[in-house]
């Protein structure tokens, strides 16, 4: 491993830890409204979203040697009115970081939408399946880490 590779592990493992030790975990799902095919599938395409992928790391050349997956961070800014699409995570486990405003959820297993507020992490694991909407007035910033199988890359650009 490069000195170099070996720094962004570290980096991106001090600013996991620093996200983690001051962040809320996210709404949840409230106990009465989880039910297995909760939600349908919502929006299809993206609306008013920016995706940039602002870093990455090979994960066969790393410890959990997982051949062609990467770790990967993205920022999403999604607009006033904008859409993430419905998607799932059953082959790409992902935490979000809501950076600022606040966003709506609708997931496969809540009867309700769940609000996402600055500050806040929610969990996506390979039970997830949804779709967000930023119903504000405001630009909403997103962090996404996730593990991404490189095959896969098309079909999971949100």
């Amino acid at each position: 491993m490069t000195k170099m590779s070996t720094l962004a592990l570290r980096l991106v493992a001090i600013g996991a830890t620093a996200l983690m030790s001051t962040a809320a975990f996210a709404g949840t799902c409230p106990a009465d409204k989880v039910m297995a095919d909760a939600q349908k599938p919502g929006a299809t395409m993206p609306k008013g979203v920016e995706d940039k992928v602002i870093g990455s790391i090979d994960l066969a050349k790393e410890g959990p040697k997982l051949k062609e997956h990467k770790l990967r961070l993205r920022r999403l800014i999604v607009q006033p009115g904008g859409v993430v699409p419905w998607h799932s995570h059953g082959e790409r486990p992902a935490i979000i970081y809501v950076v600022s405003g606040t966003i709506v959820e609708y997931r496969s297993t809540c009867a309700a939408p769940i609000v996402h507020k600055a500050g806040e992490v929610a969990e996506e694991i390979h039970t997830t399946s949804h779709w967000w909407k930023n119903h504000s007035r405001y630009p909403v910033v997103l962090l996404s880490a996730d593990i991404l199988h490189d095959a896969d890359h098309d079909k999971h650009a949100m």
